[in-house]
């Protein structure tokens, strides 16, 4: 005696919503999130008291634009992004960056006790690369 096993055919749609596809979508924002976010924050790492300024209103920057951050210690050392480099060598730390078709914009993040002539000498060799587009990082009092 021979037996069919065969299933009767469903008349109405399969109505599941499948999420696999959005659990994908999610896990890569959510990776992409976890890679750049201590990349954002990475100039932020090195401690620095910055010089206060009375709270104004700031001009959005341009998307486009790039940015290099400058640290002046209050020991006297500088951190070009999170390198150290000597005061005497800054001229040609910042040559490649002078080479380039569009420089970035300097971000000086200077302590408050640094002395005026450390900045004097980071904005000489800033200038004898012809490097003029320069920000200076500051909080805000009270």
């Amino acid at each position: 005696m021979a037996r069919t096993f065969k299933r009767p055919r469903q008349s109405q749609p399969i109505s599941d919503l499948n999420v696999t596809n959005l659990i994908d979508v999610a896990f890569t924002l959510l990776i992409i999130f976890m890679i750049a976010t201590p990349l954002i924050q990475q100039e932020q790492t090195i401690p620095v008291n910055l010089p206060v300024e009375s709270k104004s209103q700031q001009a959005k920057p341009d998307p486009d634009t790039k940015f290099e951050t400058i640290t002046i210690k209050a020991d006297g050392t500088c951190l070009l992004g999170d390198r150290s480099v000597p005061l005497a060598r800054m001229r040609t730390a910042l040559a490649p960056y002078a080479a380039e078709a569009k420089p970035p914009v300097f971000r000086i993040r200077m302590d408050a006790k640094a002395s005026a002539q450390q900045f004097i000498s980071v904005m000489d060799a800033l200038k004898q690369n012809n490097l003029s587009k320069v920000t200076f990082d500051t909080q805000t009092g009270s």
